[in-house]
């Protein structure tokens, strides 16, 4: 078997709060993700800005959190804006050892109390072309996220690249599989846990999942090893769990 080329961690982060909001964890959160060392990793519910958080704690970043994060390991990062309020506003990023090429946030609100958004980037890898990498967080509602789901894969479609390396992963509050089955025929995408389980991992709450709502999908890769980062430390950083992926090209 090939040696693992790419490994990547997608993370709820709770806007660097623990569980119910009892304490802030973006610094114990920013040693997490540098134990776990992935290439690549989607974040979701990351705090671009709060001005009330930053006068009620000395600690609080003075960047914003995808950069607090990345600084001094991952060289490209990527934010896309989706939740905007007075004193501040919270999205996705990604974090990248290799370049990113381009980034797009798509627009996919379906109920204007809940703005959500797909933040598509496109990275350079050390061989080959370079991957689709998109970080989502879809709706509370499952009309909404099938609506979503739809207009990623309509999104993705219109580049007319239908064999370039694709990643998919985030928190898709999907805990029937269904949105994830629409990814799986439209887009000819594998759910990186379902090759064991035959389901997406459960993530949710991370002191002892019982909810399948992160995933990771993949296109043009092989599955070598996965992860589920639950329980101590995990469960004071975030409620949900971590999930990692070590992947090789179809072919390595």
């Amino acid at each position: 078997m090939s040696q693992p080329t790419l490994h990547i961690t997608t993370f709820n982060i709770h806007k660097g709060f623990s569980q119910f909001n009892r304490r802030m964890m973006v610094h114990e959160l920013r040693e997490r993700l540098r134990h776990l060392n992935p290439d690549i990793v989607f974040l979701q519910e990351v705090q671009g800005l709060h001005l009330h958080h930053a006068e009620r704690h000395h600690d609080w970043p003075e960047t914003t959190q995808h950069e607090f994060l990345a600084e001094d390991v991952w060289q490209a990062t990527a934010y896309g804006r989706n939740m905007l309020y007075d004193h501040g506003h919270h999205g996705n990023a990604i974090l990248s050892r290799f370049p990113i090429l381009h980034a797009h946030n798509q627009d996919v609100t379906h109920l204007q109390f809940e703005r959500r958004g797909l933040l598509h980037c496109r990275i350079e890898l050390p061989e080959g072309p370079p991957a689709h990498c998109v970080c989502v967080h879809l709706s509370l509602f499952g009309y909404s996220r099938r609506k979503q789901v739809t207009a990623l894969a309509d999104y993705l479609n219109r580049m007319d690249e239908p064999t370039a390396p694709l990643i998919i992963a985030g928190d898709f509050n999907d805990w029937g599989n269904r949105a994830g089955k629409l990814l799986e025929k439209s887009l000819g995408m594998n759910e990186v846990f379902s090759h064991l389980e035959r389901t997406p991992v459960r993530s949710f709450p991370a002191a002892m999942p019982m909810f399948r709502l992160d995933r990771i999908y993949v296109r043009g890769f092989a599955v070598q090893r996965t992860e589920v980062h639950h329980g101590q430390p995990w469960s004071k950083i975030s409620d949900h769990a971590a999930l990692s992926a070590h992947l090789a090209r179809h072919g390595d």
